[in-house]
This record gives structure tokens, sequence and C-alpha cells, in this order.
């Protein structure tokens, strides 16, 4: 089953266009001279060809002691009057009432899947001047209240502003107004209606007015299409469908007697409420909790940033170490001092050369009268020792000890 949403679509009777169109005008605010003319724009002159089905409908208001008044000849609109400052006009706003709904349209093939078209559907019948927002943006919801007598408050599905000369986009102001609305009403389906009128010629004298609709999305304001209908150019089943919905006043009391109980004022359920309230929460503490995790994150990475510079400077000085010192091996060194000592104090020593034992192991006596054997014992040793110091036995020339053996 493949969904395809569309956008949402306002449809503006053109009535309520023209009502919209001309209060800057009933309001004495826009005019400068004594008379001018404002013509339809291509826009908005097929969705007012319905007032030409009255001959020259007037609009009357009185301000002060002067009283304007617009009437519709050849497509155009003649209006006289005096004039107002521009700030008068930037106060022109208020509130849009009417129905939104949502029409879902199943289209059941066997060739295909099931095709689901759902359509918003924004329907404004009137509107009511509400001149309550102050300059930050805040809304005063005793003032709504006080407005919307019978609660109505229900009925209220967005607010419109008119703008001279500007373009058709939303300030800050208007964004922060729109979703303070959204709360204070507690309807997350509100429409904001734009219209700038503007002028076309340097005199003054000619004005046109475009519109626009916003929603919002997500925090993000969307340019939702505006549909004007008019009885002259819709079908019997067009007019038909586009009409408000009209219920029987026994339904109606009895909604109303108790639908308190289980629905709210936006028309949802009271648990629905509850949950919405659950899920905001629950929002709350996850951003927070996002917010948390961002902060140690940051704290790991500078960290680790810390510690990779100090081992670069540890391992920089290391390095720079190991090029300057000389390494030498102490052990070696020992060795050598404590074989220079062992050959100077006992290298002459009696006990380091060698004698001949008899069988009891006694020294053999050294005879007087043999020098040149002596002398032979003591070249040999000499040469012995300072071959090896490190021996403590040299033996004789073999011969000598046969020599020896024999005198014996």
């Amino acid at each position: 089953m493949a969904a395809a949403p569309t956008e949402p679509t306002v449809r503006l009777p053109g009535i309520v266009l023209a009502s919209l169109m001309f209060q800057h005008v009933n309001s004495d605010s826009d005019a400068s001279v004594k008379h001018r003319h404002v013509p339809v724009t291509s826009q908005s002159r097929t969705h007012l060809s319905h007032l030409t089905l009255f001959k020259n409908p007037p609009v009357l208001s009185r301000t002060g002691s002067e009283s304007v008044r617009s009437t519709v000849e050849d497509g155009r609109i003649h209006c006289n009057g005096s004039s107002r400052s521009d700030g008068e006009f930037g106060k022109c706003e208020g509130l849009v009432l009417g129905e939104s709904k949502f029409e879902e349209q199943i289209t059941i093939s066997d060739s295909q899947a099931d095709h689901i078209h759902i359509e918003e559907i924004y329907n404004i019948q009137k509107h009511r001047t509400f001149h309550q927002l102050n300059t930050v943006g805040d809304v005063k919801v005793e003032a709504v209240h006080k407005l919307l007598a019978d609660n109505k408050q229900e009925s209220v599905i967005g607010w419109y502003r008119q703008r001279r000369n500007t373009d058709q986009r939303m300030t800050l102001r208007e964004k922060i107004v729109h979703e303070n609305l959204k709360t204070s009403l507690s309807n997350p389906h509100m429409v904001f209606v734009l219209l700038t009128p503007s002028e076309l010629t340097p005199a003054g004298s000619t004005y046109r007015t475009e519109y626009a609709a916003f929603i919002s999305r997500s925090r993000k304001f969307l340019n939702v299409p505006v549909l004007v209908t008019n009885l002259g150019l819709l079908e019997p089943l067009s007019y038909w469908k586009v009409s408000a919905s009209c219920s029987a006043a026994g339904y109606n009391l009895t909604m109303k007697k108790h639908g308190a109980k289980f629905f709210s004022s936006n028309g949802l359920l009271r648990e629905v409420n509850e949950v919405n309230k659950m899920n905001d929460s629950l929002q709350s503490e996850l951003q927070k909790t996002c917010g948390d995790v961002e902060e140690s994150e940051l704290l790991v990475e500078t960290l680790q940033t810390e510690v990779s510079a100090l081992r670069r400077k540890v391992r920089e000085k290391r390095q720079s170490q190991a090029g300057t010192d000389v390494v030498v091996d102490p052990s070696v060194q020992r060795n050598n001092l404590l074989l220079e000592a062992v050959s100077a104090l006992f290298t002459r020593s009696p006990l380091y050369h060698s004698q001949t034992l008899t069988l009891e192991a006694f020294p053999v006596p050294v005879v007087p009268s043999v020098c040149c054997d002596q002398h032979v014992s003591t070249t040999t040793l000499t040469k012995c020792d300072a071959a090896n110091p490190s021996r403590t036995n040299c033996r004789r020339p073999r011969a000598a000890r046969k020599r020896r053996n024999s005198e014996s």
C-alpha cells in the first residue's frame, strides 16, 4: 500500500478575500488623496468576479467625520477617503475562523498496490479583527477568549496580517506570534494569511494586493497554495464539495454537553494530549542527554590532544638526550680496574710462583749451586706471568723437569 500525501491547501471564499483586501480601505489607512483607483490584479480578478452579480455594491465605514466608499466598476475598485499613517496599516491583523480537515482517498486496483491520497484542507469562513498582539509577539489569551464568545475557540484555524509595500515573507515577529498562537489555542494546525498591498504608480493612485498562506511543520514555515472559491466559477459538484459541513442541532448539542469529558479544546482525546506531553518531555530529556554527551566528547577530544602533545614532547626530549650523551659500559670499566690492581699487587708474590713438591707434599728446597736452573725457572715464570697474569700455576719446560729428576 503506497501513501502519497499532498501539500496542504487553503480554500478561501472570494467574499472573504474581498473583505480582507478592503479592510485597510474601510479602516481609512491606505488613501493619501481624495480619489484613487485600485485595480484588481490578474491573480484576484477572476476571484472577485462574483461581486459583479451586484451592481456597484458599496462598502461603507465611518471614520470620524469622513466616510469611505469603494465600488467595483469594470474590474477596478474606486476608493474615496482621507489618509492615515503607515503605522496604522501595520496594525491590520486578526484571527481567521473556519475548519481544518483531512480527507483520505484510497484507490484500490488489482494490477498494482493500493494508493492512499491524503488531502489536508483549511476552509476559511470568516475573519475577526484582533489588535491584542504586542510587538514582542505575545498573545493575550484572555482577550482571545473574550473576543470569541459562545466557546468558539475551536473554530480558530489561524490568523492574518496586512503589510504594505513588502515581500511575501514571514518576519521574525510573525513566526513568534504564530508559534505562540498555536500554543495558546492548543491547535497544532494553524494557518497564516499574509496580504501585501503595494503601489503601482509613483503618485500612489493605483494599488495591487497579493496574498499568500503559510503553515509551520517542525519549526519550518511552508508556503501553501491558496484556492479562492467563487460561486460563478465552480461547478455544482465542486461547490458542494468545498462548502462547510452542517451538522444536526441534536448532534452539536450532545457533543457540546459530553464532549468536554473526553475531548480537549483542539478536538483531540485527552489521552492523546497526555501522550503528547509525555513525548515532549522525552524529547527534552533526549536533547539534554545529547548535549551532555556532546560536551563529554569535546572534553575527551581535548584531553586526547593534550596527551598527544605531551607524548610528542617527551619523545623529542629523549631523542635530544640520546644524541648528546656517550654510552659507557660500567662493567667493563670495573673489570679493567680490577685486573690492573691484581697485576700490580700480586705479580711478584711467591704464592703465585710455581714450586716443586715432594711425594709428601712439601716444597723441594732450592739448591744454590744450580744457578742456571734457577735462572731458567725465573725466566719461565716471568714469561708465564706476563703472558697470562690470571693464571696461578705455570709449568717449567719439559726438558728442565726431566733434568731435575735425573739429578735427584
